[in-house]
């Protein structure tokens, strides 16, 4: 029973040793699509055939040059596409003489924007009165009123 145990035991050990080299070459592939084929190919690889499958996995490194870009972008929120606009201009429908926390404000466009931040103020009274969304930081958004010097923190509804 030994002499049987010891042969399968290490075929075993080899395997995984296999198993932990395959993984750490797919870690070293810094391009999405062939990572994943080398993922794929760990799992879908039939354990008579390791040498086959692991000859498929072989890539080259990533150039150090690729790996220290990805460290220093490592945490860093995306930056908005180009498309992104960085503020809109838009009309609020009716009437407008100011705003106090939680209040909608419907634009003549549709949208509806609501103050979240705790803030009021009052402004000269305006008919239909033109005003700038402008994107903040950390992905907020401030209503921009003229003759107002304060841009209440808003978040669109609608």
């Amino acid at each position: 029973m030994l002499k049987l145990a010891l042969p399968l035991l290490a075929a075993t050990a080899t395997g995984a040793a296999r198993a932990d080299d395959a993984l750490a070459n797919c870690r070293g592939i810094a391009e999405a699509m062939p990572r994943l084929a080398c993922y794929d190919a760990i799992g879908a690889a039939p354990a008579a055939a390791p040498a086959a499958a692991t000859a498929a996995r072989t890539v080259a490194p990533p150039p150090v040059a690729a790996a220290r870009g990805a460290e220093q972008g490592f945490g860093l929120q995306p930056k908005p596409a180009p498309a992104d606009a960085d503020a809109i201009e838009l009309t609020i429908a009716g009437a407008f003489d100011g705003w106090r926390a939680d209040d909608r404000i419907a634009m003549s466009n549709g949208q509806v924007w609501q103050v979240i931040d705790g803030s009021s103020g009052v402004t000269r009274s305006m008919t239909d009165a033109k005003v700038t969304i402008r994107r903040g930081a950390l992905g907020a958004f401030f209503l921009e009123i003229p003759g107002s010097n304060r841009s209440p923190k808003v978040r669109r509804l609608r």
